[in-house]
């Protein structure tokens, strides 16, 4: 998965935030959302302007963010 082709920073929307491109839905969103229980279909039918591939994009952007070592450590 190529996330580079979903999910652009552009300084001029949200703040520079991390989003879908051609939209204002940012993978902090998407990350909220699943963590409130939401499922890919209520995210796709409440946001159509995104598709399943963008959403698998967010999680591969996550990916390389955690592989190089873009995260908050966690206290034991």
């Amino acid at each position: 998965m190529n996330w580079q082709e979903y999910i652009v920073s552009d300084q001029q929307i949200l703040l520079g935030k991390p989003t879908i491109k051609g939209t204002r839905i940012s993978v902090e969103l998407l990350l909220e959302l699943f963590s409130s229980g939401w499922t890919n279909e209520q995210i796709l039918a409440s946001y159509p302007t995104i598709n399943e591939d963008a959403i698998k994009a967010v999680f591969s952007y996550l990916k390389e963010c955690i592989q190089q070592e873009f995260y908050f450590p966690i206290s034991a």
